[in-house]
């Protein structure tokens, strides 16, 4: 049984919308038609057109090819990367008074 798809969050739309903006924009500071960058990714014509239109759909895998087509794919790396929040929540566990482990001299 198929499972059915969740619904985006209104933010979750925007973001999508704003990376295949940002996409759409590389694209075009390059001077590279849509077909020419979805040869190079190896997808379709019409699968770039819908990353770039932030459909939430689109795979992530053909995310990344067009992001390797346009020399982009580091980027990608930088996701999470500094993940503040993350950093915060562990201080916040590590401020609890904790002794410190016996050790044996």
């Amino acid at each position: 049984m198929k499972q059915a798809k969740t619904p985006m969050l209104p933010s979750q739309v925007r973001s999508m919308q704003t990376l295949g903006e940002n996409l759409r924009l590389a694209r075009l500071r390059r001077d590279l038609s849509a077909e020419q960058v979805a040869e190079r990714a190896g997808i379709a014509r019409t699968t770039l057109i819908r990353l770039e239109k932030g459909d939430g759909g689109a795979c992530l895998a053909n995310l990344l090819k067009v992001l390797f087509a346009l020399g982009l794919e580091k980027d990608l790396l930088l996701v999470a990367k500094d993940d503040l929040m993350g950093r915060r929540l562990q201080d916040i566990g590590l401020l609890v008074k904790r002794r410190a482990s016996k050790k044996e001299v």
